[in-house]
């Protein structure tokens, strides 16, 4: 309870409130009970004062005791109180409520030493003869100058203290209600006070839990209003930050998302704080597993984690290329500190240069290919010449047979060039393809008949298969022109007596989209190492170094099947033939 301000704010109240009126009942109950017994001591000191004068003429008399006690008894009666007669040596002489013989003298009470003293004394003590408190009041009788004796009024206080206590209640009770009235005044007055204190409680919980919209009305223009506003005021600029904060990791988030290079952040307890979608498909690993997990579990690459810890240590950019040979990967790992004045982790930043790599070898590879590919021709052609030149054109038929040669070397120069040509179109989308339904039997049957003499010439045996297919979508001359160059490779690179299988059948993982083509040969063979690279332009493998050809040929393939929405890919054993195979989708599933 005391931990809310409102009963902090009405307690105090309550408990001022109560002390407040305790202390005016006491004040005012002492200040009653003394005016009550002053106007009480004037009314017996005048009662006194009559009862002196009245006593004047008897004790001027020699009287028996008991007409004394009988005289005291009357005036007893008459005023409701104690009358005492006293002698001037202080000696009880009548009594109205007591035996003379019982009682002491009386020189020493403070009443009866006033009156003896001024004429007049009072006092308020509690009597032993009777047991209770009085008021007394004594006047001494005179007559002319000599003193006859003393008389005293003796009330008990008894009715005073029950008018005094009737008061005190009366004040308890009053007391008890102004409580009540004041603890209720007290808990509207803190809770009108709070309540602008709760509603903005309430709001604070509101934007707490991420409803950023909660807004307060001022209620008043106090500092509680100014406080609401203030409140206002921050609840719109923390809207406006956050906004403005969501935009920007929005804008990281997808900048992360769709960067092509791995990106880590790591702490400098080596835990891996952030990672993007490049660098968990790059170390096939989840964020939920990355997030808070050790760098080398992450990536399992202790070269990179050197390369973290360097840069952590020193607070400089570290770089490395690392090679991976057991996934054929390269990769640029740089590590950057996060911040120049602080050692709070490092970003990685991971490049695969794999891909780049790899064309790099294509392209070396291709360059040195097409200039030995070029080396072999021009060297014919300029010897050719040369022999021409220094004597052979006066002889007619050896002239006709090196221009023979120079022909054939320019046919052959004709032919690269115009593959590299064609290629480059088909590559850069410029070769448009005629669709069309085309059955599969009807593709074999031209491939294999344009390159049936050639095959029977080569002592090779050719059977084709292609049953009742549906038909596939294709510009026939260009499936036809893949067809024929896997036939004629599959000729130039199997002895003779050997087998060529050519066939078409539904491809079994999806029957119901593509239909497979395969070109199969119990020729040589391709070594393993050149199976992944047969398809790159101009690249041969040793067995095809001995033998003509361009070396693109199975690249132009490659580009017009992956052009009808196909793949082309061989199987190989060395020394035990090969088998080429490649999709063509169905007419009504044509990419």
């Amino acid at each position: 309870m005391f931990n809310s301000i409102r009963w902090r704010i009405a307690i105090p109240y309550i408990l001022l409130i109560l002390a407040v009126m305790l202390a005016l009942g006491l004040i005012l109950a002492n200040f009653l009970r003394q005016n009550y017994l002053s106007q009480l001591e004037h009314e017996l000191s005048s009662n006194a004062y009559l009862l002196a004068e009245a006593l004047e003429a008897p004790l001027s008399l020699p009287a028996a005791a008991h007409q004394y006690d009988e005289l005291a008894r009357g005036w007893a009666d008459a005023l409701q109180a104690r009358i005492t007669i006293i002698d001037p040596l202080g000696n009880v002489v009548g009594d109205s409520h007591a035996e003379q013989v019982e009682i002491e003298n009386h020189l020493d009470r403070p009443e009866v030493t006033a009156a003896l003293n001024e004429g007049m004394g009072s006092s308020t003590r509690f009597s032993r003869t009777l047991g209770y408190e009085q008021l007394y009041v004594a006047a001494a009788v005179r007559s002319e100058a000599a003193l006859l004796g003393i008389v005293r009024i003796a009330l008990p206080l008894e009715a005073v203290q029950q008018r005094v206590d009737s008061l005190a209640r009366t004040l308890a009770g009053t007391t008890v209600l102004a409580a009540l009235a004041a603890l209720l005044l007290a808990i509207w007055i803190a809770d009108s006070a709070t309540r602008p204190l709760r509603q903005l409680t309430q709001a604070a919980e509101q934007i707490s839990k991420g409803e950023l919209d909660s807004r307060l009305i001022p209620a008043t223009s106090d500092e509680v209003g100014q406080l609401t506003q203030a409140f206002n005021a921050m609840s719109r600029q923390l809207n406006a930050q956050i906004d403005a904060l969501e935009s920007e990791r929005a804008k990281l988030s997808d900048v992360l998302a769709e960067i092509s290079d791995g990106l880590l952040i790591v702490d400098a307890a080596g835990k891996v704080q952030l990672i993007n979608r490049a660098a968990q498909e790059l170390f096939n690993v989840s964020e939920d597993t990355a997030i808070h997990s050790s760098l080398i579990e992450v990536l399992r690459l202790h070269q990179a984690v050197e390369l973290w810890q360097s840069a952590q240590e020193t607070r400089l950019m570290q770089s490395a290329i690392l090679e991976i040979p057991n996934r054929q990967l390269t990769l640029q790992v740089i590590a950057i500190p996060r911040s120049q004045s602080q050692e709070s982790g490092v970003l990685l930043l991971i490049q695969n240069l794999t891909r780049l790599r790899r064309l790099e070898t294509v392209r070396r590879d291709f360059i040195s290919n097409l200039s030995h590919e070029l080396r072999t021709p021009l060297a014919s052609l300029k010897a050719l010449t040369e022999t021409l030149q220094e004597g052979a054109l006066e002889d007619p038929p050896a002239a006709r047979r090196f221009l023979g040669q120079i022909e054939t070397e320019v046919d052959a120069l004709s032919q690269m060039v115009s593959e590299l040509l064609e290629l480059a179109r088909i590559e850069s989308g410029r070769v448009p393809l005629q669709l069309q339904p085309v059955k599969p039997g009807s593709l074999l049957e031209g491939a294999v008949e344009r390159l049936r003499l050639q095959a029977e010439r080569a002592g090779l045996q050719v059977t084709l298969s292609a049953p009742d297919l549906p038909s596939v979508n294709a510009d026939p001359s260009r499936l036809e022109q893949v067809l024929v160059n896997l036939l004629h490779n599959a000729i130039k690179f199997t002895s003779a007596g050997g087998q060529i299988s050519v066939r078409a059948e539904a491809y079994a993982p999806d029957p119901a989209k593509f239909i497979l083509f395969a070109v199969q040969d119990t020729g040589m063979g391709i070594p393993a190492s050149d199976l992944s690279r047969i398809f790159e332009r101009f690249y041969k493998s040793d067995r095809a170094r001995t033998s003509g050809g361009t070396g693109l040929g199975l690249a132009i393939a490659r580009h017009l099947v992956e052009a009808h929405g196909g793949k082309l890919w061989v199987e190989s054993v060395e020394g035990r033939g090969s088998t080429f195979y490649f999709t063509v989708p169905v007419a009504d599933q044509a990419v």
